[in-house]
């Protein structure tokens, strides 16, 4: 039975991490030309990174080149560690529509010496977030489309059908690691076409029918 977690609409204040997947759309992997990753690659984020609608995404005056990543979320409902894949799903309490902006300025050097990437992905309102989404109103969280658009244009179009590791698979290998706690979101990975941005731009984003997205960005 699936987990029904009261405090879960409120994941944005009482969450602890936030745990990010890299280059888990096979669209993405087709793209670069890179090998299919044999298992998750996992970060982490601050929760002091989390955005609602009606605040602006600002631009650090530190980094020349932001990208937008529009993502399924996924809210933890109850913790777990050293969950099945069989088990997992029993331990998400819903979802969200989330954007995890990334410094691909910072991030490329840091994977050029083989650096963290922490202040280029948890710099402060890098990951905007819609209002929780009940576990109820997804039939099928690998079966959503997400689409995001810059001043109007369509950049990124793309379903969770393309996802190389499921749901599951992610809560089964991030608790073999760590216990994810209750409130804690899951940011699944991004389709084709994340690109930079720039102050002034208007980036919406959505996922299938159920959330919908608009944010002003501002410099620093």
């Amino acid at each position: 039975m699936a987990c029904q977690n009261q405090n879960a609409a409120n994941f944005l204040s009482n969450g602890k991490k936030i745990v990010g997947v890299a280059l888990n759309y096979m669209d993405v992997v087709k793209a670069k030309n890179v090998p299919v990753p044999k298992e998750p690659l996992v970060f982490l984020k601050p929760t002091s990174s989390y955005l609602q609608e009606g605040q602006p995404i600002v631009l650090p005056k530190v980094f020349t080149k932001v990208a937008y990543e529009v993502e399924l979320g996924v809210v933890i409902g109850k913790n777990c560690k050293n969950v099945s894949k069989a088990d997992a799903m029993s331990y998400v309490a819903g979802y969200c529509l989330a954007l995890d902006l990334t410094a691909q300025c910072n991030l490329g050097a840091a994977r050029e010496a083989g650096h963290p990437w922490s202040l280029g992905k948890g710099f402060d309102t890098s990951t905007p977030v819609s209002q929780f989404i009940p576990l109820e109103k997804v039939t099928d969280p690998h079966n959503l489309p997400l689409w995001l658009t810059v001043n109007g244009e369509l950049k990124q179009s793309g379903c969770t059908a393309d996802l190389i590791f499921k749901v599951p698979d992610i809560i089964s290998h991030v608790s073999k690691y760590m216990t994810l706690e209750a409130n804690d979101l899951i940011l699944t990975g991004t389709p084709n076409g994340a690109d930079a941005f720039k102050a002034g731009d208007v980036i919406q984003c959505g996922m299938a029918d159920l959330a919908k997205l608009t944010f002003q960005v501002e410099a620093e």
